[in-house]
C-alpha cells in the first residue's frame, strides 16, 4: 500500500479516540455509572461512542432525571481524566499546524474535552466545538458544519479526523472527507483509515499518511 495524501486547507478533529486516548476513563466511568443504576455495562458502552453523554443516558433513565444523571457521568469522568494519553503521532502531527486552520469537534462537554487535551499534553485548539455548542449530536452533521464554518472554510476543503462509526457519518453528511482512525473505522465508508497518526504529515496542501500507518487506503472502501 502507498502513503496516502488528502488535500485539504483545515482540519476537524474529534477527541476522544482521535488526539485523545480516554478508553480506560471512559470505560471506568461509565460502568461505573452502569452499576449505579442498575444497568448492564457491557449494554451501557455499546451505546457510548460518537454520541453526547446527555443522548446516552436518555437511552437508559427516564426523562425527568436525565439532567441529573448527565451530571453524574460528566463527573466520574472528571474524576478519572489523570489517565488520559495522546494517540500515537499526535504530539507531532499537531504542532505541524500552526497557522493553519484547525479545531476540535467532539460529542464530549467543554470542560471534559479540555480537561483530557490538558491530561494528554496536546495544544489547546483555538476552536472547540463541544457538546453544549449543538442541538444535535453525530450522527447530524451539525457539529462538522459548524466547525468548517468557525474556520471560515467550505466543507470539501476541510479533512475530519474520526474514530467512530456516528462520527465518520457525521463528517461525511457534512460534506467533508474523512479519515478513520483505528480498526472499527473499517466497518465505515471513511475515505482512507488509518491505525493512528503516527507518521503523519501536514504538507502545506494538505495530509500525508504513511503507508505503515494505514488499514485502508484512498479509493479502496467496500
Amino acid at each position: 500500500m502507498e502513503d496516502a495524501f488528502l488535500p485539504a486547507r483545515g482540519v476537524l478533529f474529534d477527541n476522544d479516540g482521535v488526539l485523545v486516548d480516554s478508553e480506560a476513563s471512559v470505560v471506568a466511568s461509565w460502568s461505573r455509572w452502569a452499576v449505579d443504576h442498575d444497568l448492564d455495562p457491557a449494554e451501557v458502552m455499546a451505546a457510548v461512542p460518537g454520541r453526547r453523554a446527555a443522548d446516552t443516558v436518555a437511552l437508559f433513565v427516564p426523562p425527568a432525571e436525565v439532567a441529573a444523571s448527565t451530571e453524574k457521568i460528566t463527573r466520574y469522568e472528571l474524576e478519572s481524566v489523570a489517565g488520559t494519553t495522546a494517540v500515537p503521532g499526535v504530539l507531532e502531527l499537531v504542532p505541524q499546524l500552526t497557522g493553519v486552520p484547525w479545531a476540535v469537534v467532539t460529542s464530549g462537554v467543554r470542560e471534559l474535552a479540555t480537561a483530557r487535551l490538558r491530561a494528554a499534553g496536546v495544544p489547546l485548539p483555538e476552536i472547540l466545538v463541544t457538546a453544549e455548542d449543538v442541538t444535535a449530536g453525530k450522527p447530524d452533521p451539525e457539529g462538522y458544519a459548524s466547525g468548517a464554518h468557525r474556520l471560515g472554510l467550505a466543507p470539501a476543503d476541510v479533512l475530519v479526523l474520526e474514530d467512530s462509526a456516528s462520527g465518520i457519518a457525521a463528517g461525511q453528511a457534512a460534506g467533508c472527507r474523512v479519515v478513520g482512525v483505528g480498526r472499527d473505522a473499517l466497518r465505515t465508508a471513511a475515505d482512507v483509515v488509518v491505525r493512528d497518526l503516527t507518521g503523519a504529515r501536514w504538507t502545506g496542501a494538505g495530509l500525508l499518511l504513511p503507508a505503515a500507518a494505514l488499514l485502508r487506503g484512498v479509493g479502496t472502501a467496500g
